[in-house]
């Protein structure tokens, strides 16, 4: 998801926490003067406004975008969010948001559906798993503007051919334990958070699983769910993950790879600028793989992340908007916040740009990914679904797979028909 990303983002300004109050006082001379006025609610991300300003001036007087910054926080974004459009909020027009958030905004119709041009303008060149994250009901209702995967970085002093299976990963770290090599961890999310649903999510799907319907409405718990919770608390159990594995978050991992505190690291790809800059001897030890499977003969599918856009329902400028979004995401703007801000592209032109082979040297093995990676359940109440699985599932060590299954069907099943969880 997109706050994965958000973790590295740097403050955009110091007047950034006041921005929710700014909308109406700090635009009204641009409304009076017959320029239109088109406020973009988003998370912080580095050199946006340069984006913003670039489309201002391609708009040529025909609108304004206001770039209006939510807090860091996901939970934080989405409950201002919620609150405004519950509202019907008129002064929200561009909603920049979390992929997981597209059901539920399109299921209480506070977000428009894309149609004719517009639609078509999104599906041209965005790939397919980005695409049907800004989809409901066989419907599009935003356009992905980022995307993301997790990928395995890995000690090539230490690990000459990286795993293919999670079952290889945990022997290849015993091995270097057993050897008296340091470091020898695996480290990645296990904190009880969305992380770690994340985790859970894309062992669900490397192991053809699925712990709900297609159709977002019955709790399943498969054969492949439990084999992705056997895994989970293998790995838990081995010996092999940090003191902190049940509370660390995606930085918490970064920063103990970093300084020599692991021999794999799952996390998401902009743990790369961070080695090149904070640690150059720990960026030279490391390569990159797609992420570890199930089974040596079928592929990992992981678990996208990144960020629609969309129009909000109680826009006064609905069509300006969808103008807006065009340049907002089109593939110019992808290509400087990949350089620039550490955003994966949704469309997947952008990849073979020059600017993006120095950016990007694992370009190949996230379009790679890309090109299967598993949404996360899709469902209007996946707030509440990652709340209970998140409790249900931490800490990973004390799993037990049958007894898991059954807990966390009962469990999605009450979070599907929203009782008892106030996410």
């Amino acid at each position: 998801m997109a706050d994965h990303y958000r973790h590295r983002a740097r403050a955009l300004a110091a007047g950034a926490a006041i921005a929710l109050l700014a909308p109406l006082a700090a635009c009204g001379s641009d409304e009076e003067s017959g320029t239109p006025v088109l406020n973009l609610y988003q998370f912080p991300v580095e050199n946006f406004q340069t984006v913003v300003d670039r489309c201002n001036q391609e708009a040529a007087g025909k609108y304004r975008i206001a770039y209006q910054v939510l807090p860091r926080q996901a939970d934080d974004q989405r409950v201002q969010m919620v609150r405004r459009l519950a509202a019907n909020d008129d002064s929200m027009d561009i909603l920049g948001m979390d992929v997981t958030w597209t059901q539920e905004f399109a299921s209480a119709n506070w977000i428009k559906e894309f149609t004719g041009e517009d639609k078509a303008e999104v599906e041209n060149g965005t790939l397919p798993g980005p695409l049907a994250s800004a989809e409901y009901e066989n419907k599009l209702y935003a356009a992905p503007n980022n995307t993301n995967v997790q990928l395995l970085w890995y000690r090539k002093d230490l690990v000459p051919t990286p795993p293919k299976t999670w079952d290889e990963m945990i022997q290849q770290s015993l091995e270097l334990k057993q050897q008296g090599k340091n470091p020898y961890q695996i480290v990645t999310m296990g904190a009880q958070y969305e992380g770690l649903v994340v985790l859970f999510n894309s062992l669900v799907a490397s192991a053809g699983g699925h712990v709900v319907s297609d159709d977002g409405k019955t709790a399943v718990m498969d054969a492949g769910a439990v084999k992705a919770l056997e895994v989970l608390k293998k790995l838990a159990t081995s010996g092999v993950t940090t003191p902190s594995f049940s509370n660390a978050v995606e930085d918490d991992v970064r920063l103990a790879y970093q300084t020599d505190g692991g021999a794999f690291q799952l996390n998401w790809p902009f743990v790369y600028p961070s080695m090149q800059k904070d640690a150059p001897d720990i960026a030279e030890k490391t390569a990159w793989a797609r992420y570890p499977g199930i089974d040596a003969n079928t592929p990992s599918v992981t678990t996208i992340g990144g960020s629609n856009m969309a129009v909000s329902s109680y826009s006064k400028h609905p069509d300006l908007a969808f103008q807006a979004i065009r340049c907002l995401r089109g593939p110019d703007s992808q290509e400087y916040l990949a350089v620039n801000a550490g955003q994966p592209p949704s469309i997947e032109a952008v990849y073979d740009r020059p600017d993006m082979a120095k950016a990007y040297p694992m370009k190949d093995a996230l379009l790679d990914e890309l090109k299967n990676a598993a949404p996360r359940p899709r469902t209007p109440a996946y707030q509440n679904l990652s709340t209970v699985v998140a409790a249900e599932l931490s800490p990973p060590s004390q799993i037990d797979p049958q007894r898991t299954a059954a807990s966390l069907k009962k469990s999605i099943q009450d979070a599907l028909e929203s009782k008892g969880v106030l996410p």
